[in-house]
């Protein structure tokens, strides 16, 4: 436990070497590969997620391609996620951990969801995933099982080095970062 406290300390602090216009840049850049990646342009319902000021940028992204797919977002509920259309920016509210959540009917059609894309701390070559340590993603994660997982993080948290992982840990397909 103590390796990934160190882990996602370190890449908190190479975070912050990074200016907001950096950070944006990189996620236009990764953004990009997204749409241009076979599963997303073939998958029609996305899981996805509205970012944190820390995670890459995907606000408008989302705006950009909601009118095309069905896109999925998450919402604290306890603990445990729970998923809900997006229909646009005023179905938003500040929910928790300050992050801006989707309202209205939850959305429990799992099967249809072919892709998510997924946050991380840290990513490394094989598909670990490192989280925040809430394990929210670990959690919802196994009711997806028709979806190709892709982790999306900037470029620094793709590690070489294996991350710590547990067995209830979930794996990432591919890694975009």
């Amino acid at each position: 436990m103590n390796q990934k406290l160190q882990l996602r300390k370190k890449i908190r602090t190479i975070k912050a070497s990074y200016s907001y216009k950096e950070l944006e840049a990189i996620s236009l850049s990764l953004l990009q590969r997204v749409e241009n990646h076979p599963r997303f342009q073939a998958s029609q319902t996305i899981l996805l997620y509205h970012s944190l000021p820390d995670e890459v940028f995907t606000h408008d992204f989302i705006n950009r391609w909601a009118g095309e797919k069905d896109i999925i977002l998450p919402a604290v509920t306890g603990d445990e996620l729970t998923l809900y259309h997006y229909t646009g920016p005023s179905c938003l509210i500040i929910g928790a951990y300050g992050i801006a959540e989707p309202t209205g009917n939850p959305f429990t059609d799992y099967e249809h969801i072919t892709l998510a894309i997924i946050p991380g701390m840290a990513f490394d070559h094989q598909g670990h995933r490192l989280g925040r340590g809430k394990g929210y993603y670990d959690r919802l994660l196994p009711h997806l099982s028709n979806a190709y997982k892709i982790g999306l993080c900037y470029p620094f948290q793709w590690m070489d080095e294996v991350i710590p992982h547990e067995p209830h840990d979930q794996w990432m397909d591919e890694v975009i970062g």
